[in-house]
């Protein structure tokens, strides 16, 4: 089949470096009797190696191009292949203890992994290359410039490291920026969570949305309804020094209050 040509409509970028490949296969140590998907094979980078230590393998792909190239390589018997959007894709059907993998598009990641928090509860962990100032922010602390909404509700729902950073020129097309990979493990049931997820979503947003400003000023007419002293909050925090168990702290407040709404709860319940 004649060489594919990177679409920039679907913000591909194909990893052709061996070396960053092995590393990135032998952090994600895949079992033979995994349940695993990978979104965006593109040219099958990590799909050719993962294949080699995994019975089958679940693939999502968007562009059709590369979609028939699978299907034209591999039987159905070892590759599985969804031709559809990650953002469309019910992951739940894969079943319990999946494990996602990927080299997410740059344009589309943060909605990908906001969807994904849906389907934590069946994910056993996931391995993503992202764009590194993405990663940057996933995992920033408290205090830190990079911490801000996406750190807070990814931190909520998942235990996050950085592993290692990947060059532009690992990559054909390179793109512009650095790269990097992180493992994503969703955290246990006993985790502290707010009593609303959608009220905590709400908070963490609210309280970003004027991150410049102290915290107290920023929320408004919210600010009235929050246990400050209770929660620790100094009268001069902004949004980026909170902690997650503060946001937490936030979020149930405004949920007893009655400021905040949860539309995903029937008015009888």
């Amino acid at each position: 089949m004649s060489k594919h040509q990177a679409r920039k409509r679907f913000g591909q970028h194909f990893l052709v470096d061996e070396a960053i490949i092995e590393g990135i296969v032998r952090a994600i140590a895949p079992a033979r009797n995994d349940v695993m998907v990978e979104i965006g094979p593109g040219l099958q980078a990590l799909t050719r190696p993962l294949l080699a230590s995994l019975d089958k393998l679940h693939v999502i792909e968007l562009d059709r191009d590369l979609a028939a190239r699978l299907r034209h390589e591999w039987p159905d018997s070892k590759l599985d292949i969804t031709e559809a959007d990650a953002l469309a894709v019910d992951f739940a059907r894969f079943g319990q203890g999946v494990r996602v993998v990927g080299n997410l598009p740059y344009n589309i990641s943060t909605p990908i992994l906001f969807h994904l928090m849906g389907f934590a509860d069946s994910i056993k962990d996931q391995h993503f290359m992202l764009q590194r100032e993405v990663i940057d922010r996933m995992v920033a602390r408290p205090g830190d410039s990079d911490y801000g909404r996406l750190s807070v509700m990814l931190q909520s729902r998942y235990a996050m490291t950085k592993l290692f950073d990947v060059p532009p020129e690992a990559f054909d097309p390179p793109p512009r920026v650095v790269s990097a990979i992180v493992r994503m493990r969703p955290l246990p049931e006993t985790r502290r969570r707010p009593r609303s997820d959608a009220v905590f979503s709400q908070t963490v947003a609210r309280a970003f949305a004027q991150r410049r400003k102290m915290l107290r000023r920023g929320l408004g007419d919210l600010a009235a309804h929050v246990p400050w002293e209770a929660l620790g909050i100094a009268h001069t925090a902004r949004a980026e020094e909170l902690s997650l168990e503060q946001f937490i702290g936030l979020s149930d407040a405004f949920l007893e209050a009655g400021v905040l709404r949860d539309d995903t709860v029937s008015p009888s319940a």
